[in-house]
């Protein structure tokens, strides 16, 4: 069977759970465990009267927190190529700030060109296809001066031995997660450092680096890590191809599997992220 195209295979599945998303990345950004997210913010400095744009945004959890910072004055238009997360973070964007949502492909921005003081992307840019042009409309629409940072999840130094256990006994009753078969350039660029500067670069980035955090995250017991794990977007695609009635008892022998080897809780989850931050 052929791999799906990246826009044919994202857009729907993040739409399909996107509360349970934002579920989890609210619950990480709360603990302050998400260093990559928070560096990016960081990079772009959003102050009052800035107008930013969130490339990738999802259900708005960094693009609220944007546009708190630069009221009451600025603006913060968050992009996304999921009808249901733009659809999430309308409904739930709290009132009184300056934030509207756009359904929009970050490789074609119907947006003017030096309209932005900066861009940021969170856990967004390594889905999709032509990352060189994702990044050269980013540089577009951003002031001379101004600045981008964008977020990419890598692996991390030291694999979790709960992630390891609950692939080991789910593997054998659900399908690997899908790949995109346009997606396989930009994933290897994201992850190598030098190759993502040199791609900001050519997209016309006066200035990129790239910066790796190391990370991890905390889950109360392994009930808790299954939950959060099960609406995260490349277990939850691969649970939708099980039968409904079966889909509680797999993860129900990924909690009992991990509670024998590792016990009750709390759980570490090692992750890592790379950091594009560049200037215009």
């Amino acid at each position: 069977m052929e791999e799906p195209a990246a826009k044919d295979l994202y857009p729907g599945t993040f739409s399909r759970h996107a509360a349970a998303y934002k579920q989890r990345l609210d619950e990480v950004m709360a603990r302050s465990e998400s260093r990559g997210r928070a560096a990016v913010v960081d990079w772009v400095n959003p102050t009052p009267g800035k107008r930013i744009l969130d490339l990738a945004c999802g259900p708005g959890t960094l693009s609220y927190r944007l546009a708190r910072d630069v009221s009451p004055d600025g603006e913060v238009v968050g992009i996304d190529l999921a009808p249901g997360m733009i659809e999430l973070a309308r409904r739930e964007a709290p009132p009184g700030v300056p934030v509207r949502f756009e359904l929009m492909d970050m490789e074609d921005l119907r947006l003017p060109n030096a309209h932005f003081d900066a861009a940021v992307c969170g856990h967004g840019v390594q889905f999709v296809p032509d990352l060189l042009r994702a990044l050269t409309e980013a540089r577009r629409v951003v002031k001379p001066g101004g600045r981008f940072a964008a977020s990419v999840p890598v692996d991390p130094s030291q694999p979790s031995a709960a992630q390891a256990i609950l692939e080991r006994v789910v593997g054998g009753h659900l399908p690997p997660a899908p790949r995109a078969r346009d997606q396989f350039s930009t994933r290897r660029t994201v992850e190598d450092e030098g190759a993502f500067v040199s791609v900001a670069r050519q997209a016309g980035f006066a200035e990129a680096s790239v910066v790796r955090f190391e990370e991890s995250t905390t889950w109360t017991s392994p009930q808790h890590f299954i939950e959060m794990a099960a609406g995260w977007w490349s277990m939850a695609v691969r649970l939708d191809a099980a039968p409904p009635a079966e889909r509680a008892g797999i993860l129900a022998r990924g909690v009992q599997a991990i509670e024998a080897e590792l016990g009750t809780g709390p759980l570490r989850i090692a992750g890592a992220t790379n950091v594009l931050r560049a200037t215009v």
